[in-house]
């Protein structure tokens, strides 16, 4: 099975959104993680996270965690959610950057912004709409490793 690591900053928003619709959708076919750049270890996903999850019949159990060396060395492929994310990864772990993409820029063609929004701290409203973004990405995505 193929081995799927997301990362954002804080590990509580859009990370794991995009690890359970990710597990939800490929079950059969990816081990999936996330992990925050920023993340203090332990603490559970936003409640709007978790609401948006739940409206869309996905049940996600979550702690967040720090991104450690051994996460990289799991993963076949580290998506991040920003580019910011992507450069502080390289810098740190320059021997992985054969296998660290932005979410974007691995499914979009020419994307004209690399990041996905951010909704940390916003209404469920903006939640749903991060979720929107990340699902129709993470559709693209299991095509794409399909025929990858």
């Amino acid at each position: 099975m193929m081995k799927i690591l997301f990362v954002c900053t804080g590990n509580t928003c859009r990370s794991p959104m995009a690890e359970a619709v990710l597990r939800h959708r490929g079950a059969d076919r990816f081990e999936v993680k996330s992990c925050g750049v920023f993340a203090m270890d332990g603490s559970d996903a936003s409640f709007q996270a978790k609401e948006v999850l739940k409206e869309n019949d996905i049940n996600h159990k979550h702690q967040s965690s720090t991104l450690r060396e051994k996460d990289i060395d799991w993963a076949d492929y580290v998506f991040t959610m920003t580019a910011h994310h992507k450069w502080a990864i390289m810098d740190q772990y320059p021997g992985a950057s054969d296998k660290v993409f932005t979410l974007k820029e691995y499914v979009l063609e020419d994307p004209e912004d690399m990041d996905v929004s951010d909704p940390f701290g916003g209404s469920v409203e903006l939640y749903r709409h991060t979720y929107s973004e990340l699902d129709s990405l993470i559709e693209q995505l299991i095509m794409k490793l399909a025929t990858d």
